[in-house]
């Protein structure tokens, strides 16, 4: 039997900060460390022919943590942008950044820029990062898009919504961290992605781990209510 694999994977990385806690370590280790986990899915998924794959990186609730270690992430971002740029447009990636962008510092939304205007024309795999993203705000932002074209009420469908959200429905959703729960995370394109719960923090998923997932969704009846 042909293995399914998803064509559009969001992952929500959580647990950096308990992973670093656990082994004693600043939780701006365990930032650093998934980081580098980033980079090995962007990897794993690519050579498994995923189509889309959307990051959580960033919720638009992670701006009520301190100060100083949202500083630390908007840095981090801005530094893993600027380094992997070439890099994923050498491999034929379209960056996308989805969420509130406005509140990002000026420095992060120049690299966004300019990471999107090189790769916007890639076509092997898109990439999204959410990043001070939530799931209703993207509603509300694609309502306000509605009402400014003007679309009569008679006009407005699920269509019509799907078509001014920031990206496309999900097959898959992996969540790290040992919780179980979205946390706003595309929740209108979520409303039949198949669930998979991995009881490991981010930092310390491996590719086996995604192949497990990957495994565990093949063998899923998708039926769509039908």
């Amino acid at each position: 039997m042909t293995k399914k694999i998803p064509y559009h994977l969001g992952v929500i990385l959580d647990g950096n900060r308990r992973w670093a806690k656990e082994k004693g370590l600043p939780s701006f280790e365990g930032h650093k460390k998934g980081l580098e986990k980033v980079k090995e899915i962007i990897k794993w998924a690519k050579t498994r022919g995923i189509k889309i794959l959307t990051l959580f990186v960033f919720s638009t609730e992670n701006w009520k943590r301190k100060k100083d270690e949202v500083n630390y992430l908007m840095e981090l971002a801005k530094s893993a942008i600027n380094a992997d740029s070439k890099k994923f447009h050498k491999e034929g990636i379209q960056v996308r950044i989805i969420g509130q962008r406005e509140k990002l510092p000026v420095f992060l939304k120049r690299a966004i820029e300019k990471i999107e205007k090189l790769t916007k024309n890639n076509k092997e795999m898109i990439l999204n990062f959410a990043l001070s993203y939530g799931g209703r705000a993207e509603i509300v932002e694609a309502i306000k898009n509605i009402l400014k074209k003007k679309i009569s009420v008679e006009e407005i469908t699920e269509e019509t919504i799907s078509q001014n959200l920031w990206t496309s429905d999900l097959d898959l959703i992996i969540r790290t961290g040992k919780e179980q729960r979205i946390s706003n995370f595309l929740i209108w394109q979520a409303a039949y992605s198949e669930l998979y719960f991995s009881p490991k923090y981010w930092p310390e998923f491996t590719e086996k781990d995604l192949e497990e997932a990957l495994d565990d969704y093949s063998l899923r009846q998708r039926r769509f209510g039908k």
